[in-house]
């Protein structure tokens, strides 16, 4: 087979259409890494530049009453992940800055895709891209010439007759296609690499390997099936076809099939109606700005009886701190559970679109590829969360701060001094580890497998009926 694979690479290296095909493959290819690096360069200084812009004027305060600075409160973006460059997921559609304040939880803005320019939307150069829809077809045009012309010219029967068995020769043949891929593969993620060197990590590491295992299977998908339809079939234009065919269902016609009937199988709710239930849920709870609200009394009542006194002005604290803390606490628990249930729907459109990897394995592969990135919507998820736990701690430190800080209650002049909101710490993302999450890939992965071993069995098939023709 080692003999095999090496005739079948001194051929490819002779065809100059190939070499030419190769090399502008990876051109491209390191002009769209090169741009993405660039502008993840250039969103990391913005990044930076603006959170330390913004952490400096919360710093700057010298004195504010503490429930106006929930209400100033402050911004928080979204970092840019390392493995943008390769595969940028959904980042470009969720948007990436987050406004925290008192009272409410906001909506992420500013998304890539919403400030593009109309001409600009049909897409852009991604590495992605290239990797999902261009290596496949070069990969499927090589492995239908290296079998096709085999054939045509009749070296084909020559080599069976010389004792070349008919599977080692097939499996051969889509080794050395499959291993062009690889290369072109290794190559692309390693020009990445070696432009983000001093960035990597461990975790960085295992993601790439991942990664690249994963476009792996992919290739030799693509390649054994190739070999195995133009073996099937004595007509080349039909062989070719059926692969070209093949190829246009898993990249058009499932995935979108697949995401229009999912997301009426288990639909999400419109904006507005979202925001209605929101409103709905938190009116239910303590008005924070409403002295007379019914539940707002019980909370007082409550708590002169905890500090034995008969009205406000006799409490030791100020009652409207409290107040506000109850209020944030109850629209937390509405967070919870609307957030919650829009976690829960994404979950099963998730589960629902893996097991259609058994249709199509480009659905398992793009799945894959925007995990291993940290770039898929679980990803986005956490960090939402991270946010929102954040948001809690920042606005319960000033709701705490104008209960228990030394005003009264009513006493809406007093104010914080500037060592107070100098302690209030700054949002740190902590980014989330493969190790977490990378049991939401397993089932993508295993896809990739078994149309792996598939393939490989169909190749096998091929060849049987090959030795009887």
């Amino acid at each position: 087979m080692r003999q095999i694979i090496l005739n079948e690479w001194r051929l490819l290296l002779r065809i100059k259409i190939l070499l030419g095909l190769c090399i502008g493959f990876l051109l491209v290819f390191v002009v769209a890494i090169f741009l993405s690096h660039k502008q993840y360069q250039k969103q990391l200084t913005t990044y930076t530049n603006a959170k330390g812009e913004l952490r400096a004027q919360w710093e700057s305060i010298d004195s504010m009453n503490p429930h106006s600075a929930a209400h100033y409160g402050t911004y928080v973006f979204k970092p840019t992940n390392l493995l943008t460059n390769l595969d940028e997921g959904v980042n470009n559609v969720t948007g990436n800055v987050l406004r925290v304040e008192g009272h409410v939880q906001n909506e992420m803005v500013h998304s890539e895709a919403s400030q593009m320019m109309s001409v600009s939307k049909f897409g852009k150069l991604k590495a992605a891209l290239l990797l999902q829809y261009i290596v496949p077809l070069l990969l499927i045009f090589l492995a239908f010439s290296s079998v096709n012309s085999e054939r045509q010219q009749g070296r084909l029967k020559i080599l069976l007759l010389q004792g070349a068995g008919a599977s080692r020769l097939m499996i051969s043949k889509a080794l050395a296609i499959w291993c062009l891929g690889l290369l072109l593969l290794g190559l692309s993620v390693l020009f990445y690499a070696l432009l983000n060197f001093d960035k990597l990590n461990v975790d960085s590491l295992y993601r790439l390997i991942l990664f690249i295992s994963s476009y792996s299977l992919y290739y030799f998908i693509i390649v054994s099936l190739t070999v195995f339809l133009t073996v099937q079939f004595n007509n080349s234009t039909l062989a070719l076809t059926s692969m070209i065919g093949i190829w246009i269902l898993w990249t058009v016609f499932v995935p979108n099939v697949v995401m229009s009937n999912v997301e009426k199988w288990h639909p999400l709710p419109s904006r507005d109606a979202f925001k209605t239930a929101m409103r709905e849920d938190r009116s239910k709870g303590i008005d924070g700005h409403n002295p007379s609200d019914e539940r707002g009394k019980a909370l007082e009542e409550k708590i002169l009886a905890k500090y034995q006194v008969d009205s406000l002005s006799q409490l030791p604290i100020n009652f409207d701190g409290i107040r506000m803390q109850e209020d944030e606490e109850y629209g937390n628990i509405v967070w919870d559970k609307h957030f919650g249930n829009l976690s829960d729907v994404l979950e099963k459109q998730k589960k629902n679109v893996q097991w259609f990897g058994c249709l199509s394995p480009l659905i398992s592969l793009q799945n894959s590829s925007m995990g291993y990135a940290g770039n898929d919507n679980l990803h986005h998820q956490k960090f939402q969360r991270q946010v929102e736990d954040y948001r809690r701690v920042f606005i319960k430190a000033l709701n705490d701060e104008h209960a228990y800080g030394g005003s009264k209650t009513g006493d809406w002049g007093w104010k914080a001094q500037n060592d107070f909101f100098k302690s209030i710490k700054d949002f740190e993302y902590e980014a989330t580890s493969l190790k977490s999450i990378w049991k939401h890939y397993v089932f993508d992965f295993m896809v990739l497998v078994l149309w792996s071993m598939l393939s490989l069995g169909l190749v096998l098939y091929g060849t049987k009926r090959m030795v009887v023709l």
